[in-house]
């Protein structure tokens, strides 16, 4: 037995040239990212909110 293996090479792949293709993951990263984005924005508003309800204004 070897240490090398021999791998096998699939030689009738062809690469999308397709423009829509290659754009998709673009748009579901943006998408993902504005998501990301929104749920930080609340928990950042939240966060807020907590402290200053619990701030004491009676200084």
């Amino acid at each position: 037995m070897s240490d090398k293996e021999d791998i096998d090479i699939e030689e009738d792949f062809v690469a999308e040239e397709d423009g829509e293709a290659a754009e998709a993951p673009v748009e579901a990263a943006k998408t993902n990212l504005t998501k990301r984005r929104i749920i930080d924005n609340l928990l950042e508003e939240r966060r807020l909110q907590k402290q200053l309800a619990d701030f004491d204004f009676d200084l």
